[in-house]
C-alpha cells in the first residue's frame, strides 16, 4: 500500500480508544507491573551487552549498510566499533581528550566519524581500522554526515557551520551569528542544510554556494535557544524545538512558518525559590513519519506528542 492508502486507513483509528484498550489489557508494562520492589534487580530483557565504557554512553548510531556494526561515544574520553551480534569490539576510535558526544558511520559505512566536547574530531576507514584524517574547532555542538557524500558537517559554539570532503579534508565554512550553533541537519536532497542557533535563529544554508537561503528570526524565528531540527522524507518540510517550548514546522522552499505546535506542561510546577528560574517545558527531540502525515515530539517533562500535519492539530499524547 502507498502513503496515502495508509494515512486514509489510519483516519478511522481512534488513538484515544485504543490507548485506553491496551491500559486494559498487557500492551504497556511498567517496573512496577513486573513486581519490582526496593533492592530487587530490573529484568535485562538485552540480547546483547556492550560493556567497555567505564562511564556514561552519550551517543550512540549503527551502520547505515549492514545495521551490523555500531560506533558508542562516552563521558570516559572513548569511542568504540563494535559487532551489534555479539558485542565484539572491532576497535576503538582512540585519541580522544574530552568525552565523546558526536559518532557516527558515512551514508556507505566506509568511514566512522567521532568528536568530543573540545572539538576533535576524528574519522576512521571502517575496514582498514585505521583514522584518515583528524581536525580540531572550537567546542563541538553537532555532527552529521551527508546523506549521500563522503561529506561531514559540525556545527561549533563560535556559531559557525563546518563543512569537509572526506578524507582530503577541503573545507567550507558558514558563519552564523555570534552564538553557538545549536543544531543542524542537512536535507535529503544532500544540497541544503538547516541550522538553529542559540539567539533562537535557524538558517538553511546552500551548501555548495556557501550562501544563507532563509533566515528565521525575530517572530518568526524561536524566542530561546533551538535544540533540534529534522525534516520530512523529501525535504519539503523542516520542524524546529526549542528551548521555548515551541515546534515549528517551516516550508523549506520558502522559509515561512506553515504552524506552530505548543504543549503545555503537565508537570505540577514546584515552588520557584528566590533567584531561581522556571524550568521550561523545552522540545528535546523531533521526528516525522514517513508513511503518514505526522509528526512526533518529546518534551522535557516526559510528553511525546503525536501531531496530524494535515489538519495542524495533537493527535495523540503519551506520558513518560
Amino acid at each position: 500500500p502507498s502513503a496515502d492508502d495508509l494515512a486514509e486507513e489510519m483516519e478511522d483509528v481512534d488513538f484515544e480508544d485504543e490507548a485506553a484498550e491496551e491500559a486494559d489489557g498487557e500492551a504497556w508494562e511498567s517496573e512496577d507491573d513486573e513486581g519490582l520492589e526496593d533492592g530487587m534487580e530490573a529484568q535485562d530483557d538485552s540480547e546483547v551487552t556492550f560493556s567497555l565504557h567505564s562511564d556514561s554512553v552519550f551517543c550512540v548510531s549503527l551502520d547505515p549498510k549492514t545495521n551490523t556494526l555500531a560506533v558508542t561515544g562516552g563521558e570516559d574520553d572513548k569511542a568504540f566499533v563494535w559487532r551489534v551480534s555479539d558485542g565484539e569490539l572491532l576497535f576503538e576510535c582512540s585519541g580522544h581528550k574530552d568525552s565523546v558526544t558526536c559518532a557516527g558511520f558515512s551514508h556507505d559505512s566506509v568511514f566512522v566519524a567521532t568528536g568530543d566536547m573540545s572539538g576533535l574530531i576524528k574519522v576512521w576507514r571502517v575496514d582498514a581500522k585505521e583514522e584518515v584524517w583528524s581536525f580540531e574547532v572550537g567546542d563541538l555542538e553537532w555532527m552529521e554526515w551527508h546523506p549521500q557524500a563522503h561529506v561531514l558537517l559540525a556545527g561549533t559554539a563560535d556559531g559557525n557551520t563546518w563543512m569537509w570532503k572526506i578524507p582530503s579534508g577541503d573545507c567550507k565554512t558558514f558563519q552564523g551569528p555570534a552564538c553557538p550553533a545549536t543544531c543542524g541537519r542537512i536535507l535529503p536532497d544532500g544540497k541544503r542544510a538547516v541550522v538553529g542557533y542559540e539567539d533562537g535563529t535557524m538558517r538553511i544554508w546552500d551548501l555548495k554556494q556557501g550562501t544563507s537561503l532563509h533566515v528565521l528570526k525575530g517572530q518568526d524565528g524561536h524566542q530561546d535557544p533551538l535544540t533540534c531540527v529534522a525534516s520530512n522524507q523529501d525535504g519539503s518540510l523542516i520542524m524546529t524545538g526549542s528551548v521555548d517550548c515551541h515546534a515549528k514546522l517551516i516550508n523549506s522552499a520558502t522559509g515561512k512558518v506553515v504552524c506552530v505546535f505548543k504543549m503545555e506542561s503537565v508537570t505540577p510546577k514546584a515552588p520557584i525559590s528566590e533567584g531561581e528560574e522556571a524550568e521550561s517545558n523545552s522540545v528535546e527531540s523531533l521526528g516525522f513519519c514517513n508513511v503518514m502525515p505526522l509528526a512526533a515530539v518529546g518534551y522535557l517533562d516526559g510528553t511525546l506528542a503525536i501531531y496530524d500535519l494535515s489538519t495542524q492539530s495533537l493527535r495523540h499524547k503519551c506520558q513518560h
